[in-house]
């Protein structure tokens, strides 16, 4: 969607917040033995109280109201009794609605004590998001935010997801424009003042190449590596993008 006026944009905003939060009470809580459900409850919890609710079941009809992807688990993980080991890269993704508007965040969190490959993809995922923000400007292209995210993966040795990316959000989850992770020439989609995307970086220490999980949601690396998530929402604008999901 594209943002007309100040109220829209404070909607916005407020739900981005209540994703922000939610995420770092989870991040927080993030140790060995703790179970993907138990994490899914905190943040599940912290939507309720403030009135928000989680967008995927909602729209897609997800069995769950987090999606928590454990190391060759990409993304779309579905919450359960698996309790973290040590070193595990654990991805939380949250995507919620408040007031009509839904707002889309992720980041991925080291297990302690971290393993270093964990800890650089993590870390390059994070970094690539931060270039794709200098390129996320009225009259650029979306080819040019993933020119940027696909730049720094692969200096630093790791490689994108191609299949899954960024997107236009707002009265939906996923709205136009699709927003790649790498320099795909056909994404010639203008950024205009007030349009309101995800950036997600989703890469791998591998090839990048993903399969389909036989439940019918989540996405892991085919050669079993390890995968790394971020993202946040953003309203782009001439004095720079604003990035809605903090808290």
């Amino acid at each position: 969607m594209s943002i007309t006026s100040p109220e829209q944009f404070e909607k916005l905003r407020a739900c981005g917040m209540i994703v922000g939060k939610a995420l770092r009470a989870m991040a927080t809580a993030v140790r060995p033995g703790v179970t993907t459900a138990e994490l899914c409850e905190i943040g599940s919890g912290v939507l309720s109280a403030h009135g928000a609710r989680s967008s995927p079941p909602m729209v897609y009809g997800f069995p769950s109201e987090v999606c928590i992807s454990v190391n060759d688990e990409v993304v779309h993980g579905i919450p359960g009794e698996r309790a973290l080991q040590p070193g595990d890269l654990v991805k939380l993704d949250l995507t919620a609605e408040k007031g009509g508007y839904h707002t889309d965040s992720a980041l991925s969190v080291e297990v302690q004590p971290a393993k270093s490959q964990a800890r650089e993809l993590a870390h390059c995922a994070e970094r690539a998001f931060r270039q794709a923000l200098d390129a996320a400007r009225p009259g650029n292209r979306t080819k040019d935010i993933g020119r940027a995210v696909e730049r720094e993966v692969r200096r630093r040795g790791f490689h994108v997801v191609k299949e899954l990316g960024g997107h236009g959000i707002g009265r939906t989850i996923h709205e136009p424009p699709s927003v790649p992770n790498y320099a795909d020439f056909s994404a010639q989609h203008k950024l205009t003042e007030g349009l309101v995307i995800t950036i997600e970086p989703i890469i791998a220490a591998g090839t990048g190449n993903v399969l389909l999980d036989k439940d019918g949601w989540t996405y892991r690396t085919t050669d079993g590596s390890l995968s790394a998530h971020y993202e946040h929402t953003i309203v782009i604008t001439r004095g720079g993008p604003i990035l809605l999901t903090v808290a």
